[in-house]
């Protein structure tokens, strides 16, 4: 990687050089992770409840499919997000942007809060969105001789992963106020989202949360001369769509009326659905963003193949979420739910149970890396939980979301796109991350304690 002068470490990747070290060396892949959680929970159901081995193995069967549906909307927040970040329109607008911020310190605040505000409309946005726009502005950093620190721009435009679950694609509340989801039973009928994502308690904490992540990044931004790396030459080529159209189909394909025909009825269709009184669901978001996708791509050939570029970051959901499902089922089936519920009640208070959910949540986050499948496993202990505590259920919901987003800072599977994108390591950027882990984890843990008290 290309540097002004002599690599030398900054105080945070000094101070942060041992976790760095011990995550590259120790954490495996966040497939393993379901693999060892599933026979955690197998072994917990065993010592925990009356169910026997046949028992544990045949609710963790007839769990596997449980989550089909989901995980099909996961995956396409992932995809869509993907594709929509780099459709012709948003990569110029990310281009003027990255002309924007100038001096020491406002190229990294300026990604942190483009990426924070993508996340928040979704992740799958955010994630590509961050990766990006590091590219650019360190781009143009270099035209302007303006040496800019890639590692930290990069950790920058990762920090929408700390946000995202407060927003318009966070998987807890959606799913909590979709009809018939897989936390109903707890529920008893769907929870709006005005009592989760757009209550006033969020909104507060969201902004504030952003301002946290922004201050944070100002801080660590490196003083000039300070062991610079900036991105290699090689990385500010743009991998642009290109295709040949010599056939009758090849025109077909090249037709931009094709994608826009479906992109207009999909807007007519939200319109319609929106004036009708409907709510925001999973797949509200997801046509929501397949209609921004089909009216900013050029064609069909576009289309497709920002889809293929997509795919490889889908697959591991895909791979990861029967497992999920499986686990989902044991704790259901065996009564595992109600044992550890009741476990959680025994050390809780009505005041404390949103801080302890929401610290359980960020620790289940490194087994379960994914908010879907998070809200899978975990909500229906938390809301069962907080039945029982007299809480009101949003508290629990909201303490996964913002436990499980709170802990993506450490945990380096969703990196792996944006690291893809960048061409870096983890270990190039958890110094910067575990420092944003600690600055919202206070912020994060305050509002909780301040919801449980009664005075949000």
């Amino acid at each position: 990687m290309s540097q002004t002068q002599p690599r030398t470490r900054t105080g945070v990747q000094r101070a942060m050089g041992p976790l760095n070290s011990v995550v590259e060396r120790f954490i495996p892949s966040a497939l393993v992770f379901a693999i060892v959680l599933t026979v955690l929970v197998m072994v917990a159901a065993l010592g925990l409840t009356d169910a026997g081995p046949v028992d544990v193995v045949r609710a963790w069967g007839d769990g596997l499919s449980g989550l089909l549906p989901f995980m099909t909307q996961m995956a396409l927040i992932l995809l869509l997000g993907y594709i929509l970040a780099n459709t012709g329109p948003v990569r110029a607008g990310l281009r003027r942007l990255a002309a924007v911020p100038r001096g020491r310190v406002m190229p990294y605040v300026f990604v942190a809060l483009v990426t924070c505000v993508a996340g928040l409309f979704t992740w799958g946005l955010g994630l590509v969105v961050g990766a990006l726009l590091a590219k650019e502005v360190a781009a143009e950093g270099r035209r302007r001789g303006e040496p800019r620190h890639f590692p930290l721009l990069v950790a920058a435009g990762y920090t929408g992963m700390v946000v995202w679950h407060m927003g318009y694609s966070g998987s807890a509340p959606l799913v909590a106020a979709t009809p018939d989801s897989f936390v109903s039973e707890q529920l008893g009928q769907p929870l709006p989202i005005t009592e989760t994502t757009f209550s006033t308690w969020n909104i507060i904490t969201t902004v504030l949360a952003v301002a946290v992540v922004a201050g944070t990044v100002a801080l660590m931004a490196p003083r000039h001369g300070a062991g610079i790396i900036e991105m290699p030459e090689h990385r500010m080529s743009d991998d642009e769509v290109t295709y040949d159209v010599t056939t009758p189909a090849d025109r077909l394909d090249a037709s931009r009326v094709l994608t826009l025909v479906p992109g207009l009825l999909l807007l007519a269709y939200l319109v319609i659905y929106f004036s009708g009184g409907g709510t925001i669901t999973l797949d509200i978001v997801n046509w929501s963003f397949l209609t921004l996708c089909l009216l900013l791509v050029r064609n069909p050939f576009e289309i497709i193949e920002l889809t293929q570029r997509a795919a490889s970051n889908v697959g591991e959901i895909l791979l990861q979420f029967p497992l999920y499902a499986g686990i989902m089922g044991i704790m259901a089936g065996t009564g595992l739910i109600t044992v550890l519920s009741e476990a959680l009640v025994s050390v809780s208070t009505p005041a404390t149970f949103g801080l302890l959910a929401f610290l359980s949540a960020g620790i289940v986050n490194f087994f379960v890396p994914s908010g879907g499948g998070q809200i899978a496993v975990q909500g229906p202990v938390l809301l069962e939980a907080a039945s029982s505590l007299g809480v009101d259920p949003e508290v629990a919901v909201m303490a996964i979301a913002y436990g499980d987003q709170w802990t993506n800072m450490i945990q380096p599977f969703w990196a792996l796109p944006l690291l893809a994108i960048a061409g870096l390591k983890i270990r190039d950027i958890l110094g910067y991350t575990t420092v944003i882990l600690l600055t919202t984890g206070v912020l994060f843990a305050a509002a909780l304690l301040v919801l449980g008290s009664g005075v949000g």
